[in-house]
């Protein structure tokens, strides 16, 4: 009896893991909007001033200004890092992920819906319900088995992770492939670069919040700013996927059976190039000498089975029509 007391508060002190889980997330999540906010408008603001009045151009003052915000976002994880501390909850990465995940795809939702309700007079209302119903959802998911489950996936794959998966395994095999990704990745972003919405965009990229007078900038210089995060995004998610466990030992064993194979020589190239080159002559050979053959047997009087030549001819110029 005295044992199952002490098991009861010993559970009742650890609290429900799941809910810590959620609570970490959205608060991990809510530290990285706040370093998001810094890097991408209140740095750009604070330089913008200073960089026009050098002259540089467009292009150098949107490369320094990524470089100042590349420094804040890292500032900012590594504080995060050191704020979660060595012993975070199991699936913290993959919960931050998931909750601003859900948080970009609910704003733009819900901006959606007050958008095309603002000039009603329940557009407030309408709004403000669909808002509460996608929280009550989203917070749902987060905090059900299938929410965690998903979050601890996400960070078991190593997605948020710049440590490699057995990287002495494999070495060829994973480089060509991630060059493969890298050449289609980088192909859609140059593709997307030389479209009509990034080759007209020089400004930043704005939304306006519904119901208020507010614009809510995102990135600075949208033309230049989008295709370097992507392609950054390209060269991230290309190496990581080539260092996910399970895609990496599908690789690794791929190059150790490539490794049993026995490669012929340049001689034994040469001689099987000849064989079968040969081999193709003939046979067309044969094949035409055997349908001339029979084409001009079964054509010939008193056969005629088939139609002669001349016959075939008219009948095509019969055909034909006489414009």
């Amino acid at each position: 009896m005295a044992t199952a007391v002490q098991s009861s508060n010993t559970s009742t002190q650890s609290g429900n893991p799941r809910l810590k889980l959620v609570l970490s997330s959205v608060l991990g999540a809510l530290f990285l909007f706040a370093g998001l906010f810094t890097a991408g408008y209140l740095v750009p603001q604070l330089l913008s001033s200073t960089l026009d009045s050098l002259g540089l151009g467009i292009f150098v003052n949107t490369i320094l200004v990524l470089m100042a915000a590349v420094v804040v976002i890292g500032a900012f994880v590594a504080l995060g890092a050191k704020v979660a501390g060595s012993n975070p909850p199991k699936g913290l990465r993959g919960g931050i992920f998931a909750v601003m995940t859900l948080a970009f795809v609910l704003f733009f939702i819900i901006r959606t819906v007050g958008v095309n309700v603002e000039g009603a007079a329940s557009g407030g209302p309408i709004t403000i319900l669909v808002s509460l119903a996608l929280l009550a959802g989203s917070y749902y998911f987060l905090s059900s088995v299938s929410g965690q489950n998903v979050m601890i996936a996400l960070e078991e794959q190593g997605w948020f992770s710049a440590i490699g998966y057995k990287k002495t395994q494999g070495i060829r095999t994973r480089r060509y492939t991630m060059i493969g990704f890298l050449l289609i990745g980088w192909t859609g972003v140059i593709a997307l670069s030389k479209s009509p919405f990034l080759v007209d965009a020089s400004g930043p990229l704005v939304f306006d919040l519904p119901f208020t007078d507010t614009m809510f900038t995102t990135l600075p210089n949208v033309g230049y700013t989008l295709p370097l995060i992507l392609t950054v995004l390209v060269f991230w998610m290309s190496w990581r996927a080539v260092n996910v466990p399970v895609f990496s030992d599908f690789l690794i064993a791929t190059e150790a059976e490539m490794n049993k194979v026995s490669w012929s020589t340049r001689k034994q190239l040469v001689q099987d190039t000849i064989v079968v080159l040969t081999t193709v002559f003939l046979l067309t050979a044969f094949l035409f000498a055997v349908d001339w053959f029979w084409g001009t047997l079964l054509s010939s009087y008193p056969i005629n089975v088939l139609p002669s030549p001349a016959e075939t001819k008219q009948a095509a110029e019969n055909a034909a029509p006489n414009w």
